[in-house]
């Protein structure tokens, strides 16, 4: 047996509130022809998360998030993509909040820059530039870099959960009206980013590049792509929760 039909057998054969129940056969076929959307996803928070958690482990509690989407779901249609990286990437968050992967100390000096960034923000009157950052921080770029991988991390989770949420999730596969709903309601907030910050949500979530990835496409520092995604889940967020 193979590493993904060992997982499909991990958790075992429970029942199944979708509107059409996987056998094994079906469950393991839908594994492996989705295992490359787990190790893109994988890949993609991999680069932001610093090592916290094993590479392998990462992909197998993606698998998990995985087979979990396909039993809630049921037989995968055209839009069964975007839901199985709902799961998986909450599956992956999940697990690193119950870690707790960033140290303490880490933790503390993330707020003590965050609240510095808000003060220069405050005196500036807008956001500062990548430069004028490091600069009134008195850290180097390495270290901004970090921050901001930091923020991103946080935030990346905390609207995951608000997209899970606005599934309006029961346990089963979302019907015709929650998908428009939210379709729509992901269509208005994109509407109220500008072009780039459009285009790096798109690269991001929809391609599922990383941050260095997407900094190449749009010839921009990898730390200005973690600031246009930050800019752009906090509007993305706003309007979702109004």
């Amino acid at each position: 047996m193979g590493y993904v039909e060992e997982v499909a057998y991990a958790e075992g054969y429970g029942e199944t509130s979708a509107a059409h129940a996987l056998t094994p056969a079906e469950e393991s076929r839908h594994l492996l022809a989705y295992a490359p959307l787990v190790k893109r996803i994988v890949r993609q928070l991999n680069s932001q998360v610093a090592g916290a958690i094993d590479r392998d482990d990462m992909e197998q509690i993606g698998l998990m998030g995985l087979l979990e989407a396909l039993r809630r779901y049921g037989e995968p249609d055209a839009a069964f993509g975007s839901y199985a990286s709902l799961r998986i990437r909450g599956a992956i968050l999940d697990e690193l909040r119950r870690q707790d992967w960033r140290p303490r100390a880490v933790r503390q000096q993330s707020h003590k820059l965050r609240d510095a960034v808000r003060e220069l923000t405050r005196k500036l009157g807008r956001e500062p530039s990548e430069k004028e950052a490091i600069a009134g921080l008195g850290i180097s770029a390495d270290e901004y870099m970090t921050y901001q991988l930091d923020e991103n991390a946080e935030l990346i989770a905390s609207f995951d959960e608000l997209l899970q949420d606005t599934m309006a999730d029961t346990g089963s596969m979302p019907g015709p009206e929650e998908q428009l709903l939210l379709r729509r309601s992901l269509e208005q907030a994109l509407n109220g980013l500008d072009e780039r910050e459009q285009r790096v949500v798109q690269m991001y979530y929809e391609f599922e590049l990383s941050y260095k990835e997407i900094a190449a496409v749009l010839d921009l520092t990898d730390a200005r792509v973690c600031q246009l995604n930050k800019a752009a889940l906090n509007k993305m967020k706003a309007v979702l929760q109004a």
